[in-house]
């Protein structure tokens, strides 16, 4: 049986968590900074969980994490 392979696109936007979920950067925080407020731009810095939807299909994605 051979491996399987990691999407390495997924393996760099996802990261496992302890209890088995797995967590995500937000959006908009690359560039246009100047008109977001102080508050927005701290609250976009935040990490989020994946959605309990979402997450049989990034464990697919990542089989090995």
């Amino acid at each position: 049986m051979p491996k399987l392979k990691t999407n390495r696109g997924a393996a760099k936007r996802f990261r496992a968590r302890a209890k088995g979920g797995y967590k995500r950067r937000q959006s908009h925080m690359s560039h246009i900074l100047t008109k977001k407020s102080s508050k927005r731009k701290r609250q976009l810095g935040t990490t989020e969980a994946i959605a309990d939807a979402d997450v049989k299909a990034v464990r697919k994605l990542l089989p090995y994490s």
